[in-house]
């Protein structure tokens, strides 16, 4: 009897090659020196001042003349350079991180989420769905950070899109966080999606929505970037809470009908 052979792992190709995206990007800047690293976050990392710099320049220079570190303040200078707004940041900053802590933490929660959100929306929606996250992600931050010159990196924002948008359809009966199924007629990743107003009445979903909600407030505050090993982290919760309002509310414009295809492809 010929019996299908059971693969080691079954994670669409797309998520595979992500990770090792952002581990490659990291390996690369332990290479670099300080100052070149540098040079790399100033000028692929999103700096909101940097933006309104470009439409309101006296209200950055009043916070630099507001800045009583002279330190802090040179550095916020070295941040805004020129003072013209690099359009490709909003993006960019995503594929960065502050160390292997950072990548490892969303690395770990890229797979499941992603592999999920992945296999439901197929390659070229889900890169696109990223791209927007992260633009969704960086706009959140921006508005309650108009005149930040502080750098922000990290594809947490891009991780949260992808549990707002499991979040629509992961508690589904029969469908769950599975990286493959035996099923091939009805695969878990295409059970119909939740509608927004479902989300509050299915006391699981509902559950998940307040705990996301409350470690982000966790990490807004420094709680969770302590108990983590990174104490003093500064944690861009509002690009967080973006990034997952992105995902969750705008899922329908990402979500292929029922009978088109799917990132099926797994690493074998």
């Amino acid at each position: 009897m010929n019996k299908q052979r059971e693969k080691i792992f079954n994670i669409p190709a797309v998520i595979v090659w992500f990770v090792l995206l952002l581990v490659g990007i990291e390996a690369v800047r332990e290479l670099l020196p300080p100052e070149r690293d540098l040079d790399l976050v100033a000028n692929f990392g999103f700096v909101p001042g940097r933006f309104t710099f470009a439409f309101d320049p006296d209200r950055i220079a009043a916070t630099l003349t507001a800045s009583a570190d002279a330190t802090q303040a040179e550095l916020e200078r070295f941040f805004l350079g020129s003072g013209h707004p690099l359009w490709w940041t909003p993006l960019t900053y995503s594929l960065l991180h502050a160390g292997w802590m950072h990548v490892g933490l969303n690395c770990l929660w890229l797979v499941p989420f992603g592999a999920a959100v992945a296999r439901r929306f197929g390659n070229l929606r889900f890169v696109l769905f990223c791209v927007a996250t992260a633009i969704a992600g960086a706009l959140a931050h921006y508005v309650t950070h108009m005149t930040d010159l502080q750098p922000v990196i990290g594809a947490s924002a891009i991780v949260s899109g992808m549990m707002g948008a499991a979040l629509r359809f992961v508690f589904q009966p029969g469908a769950g966080f599975l990286l493959g199924s035996r099923d091939r007629e009805r695969p878990p990743y295409r059970v119909p999606p939740l509608a927004l107003r479902d989300v509050i009445a299915n006391r699981t979903a509902l559950a998940f929505l307040l705990l996301w909600f409350g470690g982000d407030i966790l990490f807004g505050i420094g709680i969770g970037a302590t108990s983590l090993g990174m104490p003093g982290a500064t944690v861009a919760w509002q690009a967080h809470i973006g990034g997952f309002l992105f995902g969750l509310l705008c899922f329908a414009l990402f979500d292929p009908p029922a009978d088109a295809p799917r990132a099926t492809n797994p690493l074998a």
